[in-house]
């Protein structure tokens, strides 16, 4: 497969300077950091999310806005 990505000059030139050291092609280099990647990366998901929760007084009557939801909740 090919495809197209945009690097710049001073990391291309390092890039092609690094292959070049190690006697090899900028295309290897590139595949082989591509495939660190891969392989360190987890996969997506799996992990469950925990949404915060907003007691009401009276639940199924609660009217919420923006506002009201920073007053409720705090972020960083």
């Amino acid at each position: 497969m090919r495809t197209t990505i945009d690097i710049p000059d001073a990391m291309y030139r390092r890039l092609k300077a690094r292959a070049a050291g190690d006697g090899r092609s900028a295309k290897a280099l590139i595949l082989e950091g591509v495939e660190q990647v891969l392989k360190s990366t987890p996969p997506a998901g799996g992990r469950p999310v925990k949404l915060p929760l907003v007691k009401s007084k009276r639940p199924g009557s609660i009217r919420i806005d923006n506002a009201r939801i920073y007053d409720v909740i705090s972020f960083p």
